[in-house]
């Protein structure tokens, strides 16, 4: 039987991009984890583990604060219908397109004023 090796929190930090304090933070907020410890109390990382991470990571790049993370976790874990992870997901698309169409005004602005001051 192979079993997947364990990363250290050094490792999982590295392989997901974010700090050691990052990963404590999510897992005291509870978007990751449990982690499973060594039998020293060490924090131990799964291949799982890397995945939620990299979700969590992508979710909070896309501009998603702590509370709708920790609401779509809950409905990852818990017994939700498709339907609803569906709905929650796409309610932060459409929030995301507004944001984009903002920005992209905004960045319309800055080239006017840009061509104006050059």
């Amino acid at each position: 039987m192979t079993t997947t090796p364990l990363l250290t929190p050094a490792a999982a930090a590295d392989r997901t991009g974010v700090s050691l304090d990052t990963l404590r933070y999510y897992e005291r907020e509870g978007l990751i984890g449990p982690i499973q410890r060594s039998l020293g109390g060490r924090r131990e990382y799964t291949e799982d583990d890397v995945f939620w991470i990299g979700l969590i990571t992508c979710f909070r790049e896309a501009g998603l604060g702590i509370a709708d993370l920790r609401s779509f976790v809950a409905i990852l874990r818990a017994d939700h219908s498709a339907q609803d992870r569906v709905t929650f997901l796409r309610e932060r698309r459409a929030a995301l397109e507004q944001r984009a169409a903002a920005l992209s005004r905004a960045i319309a602005v800055l080239d006017d004023k840009i061509a104006y001051y050059s």
